[in-house]
């Protein structure tokens, strides 16, 4: 046996839905777009810009030390102040403490402090530190002079670009913007998908489709439109298949009467006897294939209580079955249609089993019912089968149903399968702890 192969792994990280995939699709290649700019910008213009606004301060300072070595005295640090503040945007006074500090703040973007500790180890022989975090405009720089240490206070334009932030801000505004819309658009794109998903859901289970109308994009409606004009085709077969058999029924009655009032008037021998045997096989046969055909879209849905469908099967059939039930079985069904599919499955047990056990509980999103019975049960291979109309698993069986479903025409099973799939549910046979068979009945709430 071939091995399937395992989906990439990066799918197991992707949105599974058409909204997550379409925003995915029109984010990323902006995303991208815009890192690739900032990085374009910040690599050859802001950095460039940056480091040559770091070397001009860093020069500046150098020159003022040096100015200060000539004669280390407090007049001249203050001549020095009051000729660079003005036409350097620099002011230098000494620093309380005669060391400098040893605690260090990095900046959220270590490239700045990068930049300016380059330009200054550059510039200046002597030590130095610095803080670009403390004030919010201003950038503080101190230089260990001999035994005094000197504090340069520095506006931060002078050292570093401020359009990097702002070209930040708008390339940010920008992506949000650009997801905003794209949400709407991508919203408004997927509503009619999911509309007709609903309506397609609701079809399947048996539900009316409501106001349901082909909108969105010419796909979308096309696939619209073709859904309508297929609930409108499966409606003329149904139709058609049960106008035909309830006119085969019509005109086989007829002479099935006729035959029965015939031998009612004949004595009671062997041969009559069985032959009034084989018409009532052929009655329970007609009333088989009436049940098959019926429309099951004729009955309006309701709100039923599951619990109480079983106790009236269980009390019409005999004290050979067990119940469990467990929570409340409230359910919006098809009432009628929902009885005679259990009635048929229970049947089924009760006609080849001796004990039948049915437990019944309620789910997040559905109600289960599991029937068990201690009969010859089903094999694997022909659970399939079982399923499908006309299918008689065993020939030496006969047509009788004694008054319970429609199981030896071959169609108990397919009306159940048929009526809960109409529902939405699913009918599952396997095998029972009892030793037969066990069908599990799930229905969505």
């Amino acid at each position: 046996m071939v091995k399937a192969d395992k989906p990439p792994w990066i799918k197991q990280y992707l949105p599974k839905s058409l909204f997550g995939r379409a925003l995915l699709i029109i984010m990323l290649p902006i995303a991208l777009m815009q890192i690739i700019v900032a990085y374009i910008f910040f690599d050859a213009h802001w950095q460039t810009v940056t480091a040559s606004l770091s070397d001009s301060v860093a020069a500046d300072i150098s020159v003022a030390v040096e100015l200060y070595k000539q004669a280390p005295d407090a007049e001249r640090l203050e001549r020095l102040d009051q000729m660079i503040r003005p036409n350097m945007k620099l002011s230098v006074v000494y620093d309380a403490k005669d060391t400098l500090p040893t605690a260090t703040r990095n900046a959220f973007f270590s490239s700045l402090d990068k930049t300016l500790r380059r330009a200054l180890s550059a510039n200046l022989s002597d030590e130095f530190w610095f803080d670009t975090t403390r004030y919010p405009h201003y950038i503080d720089i101190r230089v260990q002079v001999d035994a005094k240490v000197l504090k340069f206070v520095v506006p931060r334009d002078r050292v570093f670009a401020p359009t990097g932030f702002i070209f930040l801000f708008w390339l940010i505004t920008a992506t949000l913007l650009l997801t905003l819309v794209s949400i709407l658009f991508i919203l408004n794109q997927a509503r009619p998908i999911v509309k007709l998903a609903q309506a397609a859901e609701n079809f399947g289970k048996g539900r009316s489709i409501g106001k349901f109308k082909p909108s969105g994009a010419t796909e979308v409606r096309q696939a619209g439109h073709a859904f309508l004009e297929m609930r409108d085709r499966i409606g003329r077969h149904i139709d058609q298949r049960t106008a035909l058999l309830a006119g085969v029924s019509h005109d086989l009655r007829t002479p099935l009467t006729r035959l029965k009032l015939h031998l009612a008037l004949e004595g009671d021998s062997k041969e009559n006897q069985a032959a009034r045997r084989d018409i009532t096989d052929m009655e329970n046969m007609l009333d088989g294939y009436l049940d098959f055909a019926r429309d099951l879209s004729e009955e309006d849905r309701q709100m039923t209580d599951l619990s109480v469908i079983l106790r009236e099967i269980i009390a019409a059939n005999g004290d050979n079955i067990s119940l469990t039930v467990q929570d409340n079985l409230t359910i919006n069904v098809r009432k009628i249609a929902v009885k005679r599919a259990l009635t048929n499955l229970i049947g089924n047990g009760i006609i080849y089993a001796e004990h039948v056990k049915i437990t019944a509980k309620r789910g997040a999103q559905n109600i289960q019912i599991t029937i068990d019975d201690d009969g010859p049960g089903i094999p694997a291979p022909r659970r399939t089968d079982a399923l499908k109309p006309f299918v008689r698993l065993d020939p030496a069986r006969n047509q009788n149903t004694n008054g319970v479903g429609h199981v030896g025409v071959g169609l108990g099973l397919s009306i159940a399968n048929d009526i809960i799939q109409a529902h939405g549910g699913t009918l599952a046979l396997g095998d029972s702890e009892m030793g037969g068979l066990r069908c599990v009945v799930v229905l969505p709430i």
